[in-house]
């Protein structure tokens, strides 16, 4: 398939590797221009570009950035097709992204996305921790592989995603409309605790959406006293740890 990544953070540029490895052809972009990406992030055949040109003759966009930068994109977004499968792989994290008040009144993350972007999403990849998903991505049917949801409205989208989810070596869940995907968010049973098939449908289902901030917000701190700031990411094994001790 043809897919524009816009954005190469922890995630992103995990994406970009992983998905141009399999085959696909990849254009990634940043805010700060096709010559600051960095050549790991290009090593399997993903192309740096320009954003506008992320967006260009492409079938699926996957958005890996902050949540508050989701507003900055949605005028360059405006023309795409609406045929063109739009993922979205953020997270609400007030610390960073200041505070937005829809979501902090109950709305869902990913439908504040679509009311920012005006245009159907696929919400998928925000539930695991960016060290697992670099490196405990495995072949289909492996006993210890990882099972990621991906909501979405449309059955397209949802296809789409699930497809593209396998293809980073991960087992694709279906978790349903956006407005379950409150169940995958930061907080949550299923969030950064690297579950299998079997067990994640299960810890969906337990989630409880008015604990979900609290529970978020005790894992941030704790991860803060931990690595020191906010913005180094914790490894797969403390990471995981405390998400099963925090959230399950």
């Amino acid at each position: 398939m043809k897919i524009g990544i816009i954005g190469v953070g922890h995630i992103g540029k995990t994406l970009a590797r992983k998905l141009s490895g399999t085959g696909h052809q990849v254009k990634v972009a940043n805010s700060r221009g096709p010559e600051t990406i960095e050549a790991d992030v290009l090593a399997t055949g993903a192309q740096a570009v320009t954003t506008a040109e992320a967006l260009k003759n492409v079938e699926v966009i996957i958005l890996s950035i902050p949540l508050h930068r989701i507003p900055e994109i949605a005028p360059l977004m405006a023309d795409l097709p609406r045929e063109t499968v739009v993922i979205d792989t953020s997270n609400y994290y007030p610390g960073r992204d200041g505070r937005i008040e829809a979501i902090e009144a109950g709305q869902i993350e990913s439908l504040w996305v679509v009311d920012q972007l005006q245009r159907p999403v696929v919400k998928a990849w925000n539930s695991i921790g960016s060290d697992s998903f670099a490196r405990f991505g495995t072949a289909p049917g492996s006993p210890d592989r990882i099972a990621l949801p991906v909501a979405a409205d449309r059955e397209k989208d949802r296809k789409v995603g699930m497809k593209l989810v396998v293809d980073t070596g991960f087992d694709a869940y279906d978790a349903g409309p956006l407005a379950e995907s409150w169940r995958q968010q930061p907080g949550a049973p299923a969030y950064c605790t690297d579950l299998s098939l079997g067990q994640l449908p299960l810890e969906l289902a337990k989630a409880e959406q008015t604990r979900l901030p609290t529970r978020r917000d005790l894992a941030v701190a704790v991860m803060m006293e931990r690595m020191g700031d906010s913005k180094t990411n914790p490894s797969a094994d403390f990471g995981v740890r405390l998400s099963r001790t925090i959230y399950m």
